[in-house]
């Protein structure tokens, strides 16, 4: 792929006289690499002005298990961790690292819906790298353990896997 020329044509229309055909004269990056700006001078009456650009990254959306799709949520997603780290020595930078993650991964699957369950399994891997304790509440209520024998299996398992470095 060619490296892009600031002399090209782009069809944004000018906001002085709404001709369609504007040049760039200027591309940088800005907002730590986030977005980029860039400087466009109106072919037609020669007015420059400024546009912004930012990726619009669309979180997939979760199909449940009944069948029925909503959003993703970010809040409901921090509060369900956040009750499960309650009163556990994790700060909040790592559970907000925590969730960054899970939206990487979600994104990164490039599908528009996902199965719910994925994004518990999600989770549970976070928490389980956060905190063991909290892992095993989100766990029990995630997988609904039925009893006490499933909760000393899933220790049990915890327990024979190698500790993993923060």
């Amino acid at each position: 792929m060619a490296a892009p020329t600031f002399d090209r044509i782009h069809p944004m229309h000018c906001p002085f006289c709404s001709a369609h055909d504007t040049k760039v004269i200027d591309s940088r990056l800005v907002a730590e690499g986030d977005q980029v700006r860039r400087r466009r001078e109106c072919l037609a009456c020669g007015e420059r002005f400024t546009t912004f650009e930012t990726a619009e990254l669309v979180m997939p959306r979760l199909i449940k298990s009944d069948g029925s799709r909503q959003p993703f949520d970010e809040q409901k997603l921090r509060a369900g961790m956040q009750r499960a780290l309650e009163k556990r020595p994790v700060s909040v930078e790592r559970l907000e690292a925590a969730i960054a993650h899970i939206k990487h991964q979600l994104r990164a699957t490039g599908e528009r819906e996902i199965k719910s369950r994925v994004l518990g399994e999600l989770v549970m891997a976070e928490l389980q790298k956060l905190d063991e304790v909290a892992y095993i509440r989100f766990a029990s209520v995630y997988r609904r353990f039925q009893d006490l024998n499933e909760f000393r299996e899933e220790i049990e398992r915890l327990s024979r896997e190698p500790a993993k470095p923060e």
